[in-house]
């Protein structure tokens, strides 16, 4: 049985982060100073087990879903590791093995930050999210991005060969492509996510948006340091290609189908095939 939730919980993604980490320290830079997070003050896992619950009363046929994967649990933590390896096994990887190595990966206070962080933003951000329980259960963007985290810590850790088969089986099970050497931030979406690809050195900042078909990838002609650098902020539409070692200003926008060869500046809006700049809007703080 989990704690009883906190009252009066914090309302904007920013006051979340801020919630659950020194205020004084930009989510970013210094992680470390997160502090732990028990049941009773974890808003969000209270949140999703109270929707779960609503749920279950409106659609009986949804109890054994919501009873397994949410409310047997007692933190995210256990029922995210639990939710991602029961989608990831296979005959040879066994679902017990991988959600006690996701569990453990999930200790990792950035990582168990930025999850939060994801969920919120697909509440505020996605018209089309009904709750945190909708997100955590269905949205396979959502899921594809904690799955990659996971893969980044054991590709940070010298694990590649665990890594990658997480990558691989992520692109199978949701057909998003992420390299785990690739960094991303907080509060991302990936909306609808099929089809994203996102190569080894590419780094995306906090609060972006990816929709389906999405592309950040290399040119073909470079090795090293080859991927595109997304500033926080950035909305990228359906089918877009970002190609090579070049910035994204924070707050741009990306048209869809574009296919964006050069920086596009802070604020401003690149469209078309080769992308052009067509506006700019006015440069204000994720």
């Amino acid at each position: 049985m989990a704690a009883a939730c906190a009252s009066n919980p914090p309302s904007s993604l920013c006051n979340r982060i801020k919630y659950y980490c020194d205020s004084s320290s930009p989510y970013t830079k210094n992680l470390n100073n997160c502090c732990k997070i028990s049941p009773g003050e974890d808003e969000i896992w209270c949140q999703i087990r109270q929707e779960a619950e609503s749920d279950m009363k409106h659609e009986p046929l949804l109890s054994n879903l919501y009873h397994s994967a949410i409310l047997s649990h007692s933190t995210l933590e256990s029922a995210l590791s639990n939710h991602l390896a029961l989608k990831l096994s296979t005959p040879y990887l066994s679902t017990a093995a991988l959600a006690a190595a996701f569990h453990s990966l999930l200790e990792s206070a950035a990582i168990r930050i930025a999850v939060r962080c994801d969920l919120a933003a697909v509440l505020e951000r996605d018209p089309a999210c009904l709750g945190y329980a909708h997100c955590f259960l269905n949205f396979k963007g959502f899921l594809a991005c904690q799955a990659h985290r996971l893969a980044h810590k054991l590709w940070i850790d010298g694990r590649a060969a665990a890594a990658l088969l997480i990558q691989s089986r992520v692109s199978e099970v949701f057909a998003v492509d992420i390299h785990p050497g690739a960094a991303i931030g907080g509060g991302i979406v990936m909306d609808h996510a099929t089809g994203v690809v996102i190569g080894e050195t590419a780094v995306v900042g906090d609060y972006v948006t990816i929709l389906h078909g999405v592309t950040l990838g290399g040119t073909g002609k470079e090795g090293g340091d080859r991927h595109p650098k997304i500033g926080d902020g950035v909305m990228i539409g359906a089918g877009a290609k970002i190609l090579g070692n070049i910035v994204i200003g924070k707050n741009a926008r990306i048209g869809a189908g574009a296919v964006v060869l050069k920086e596009v500046p802070e604020g401003a809006t690149a469209v078309g095939n080769p992308a052009r700049l067509v506006g700019f809007r006015g440069i204000q703080d994720a």
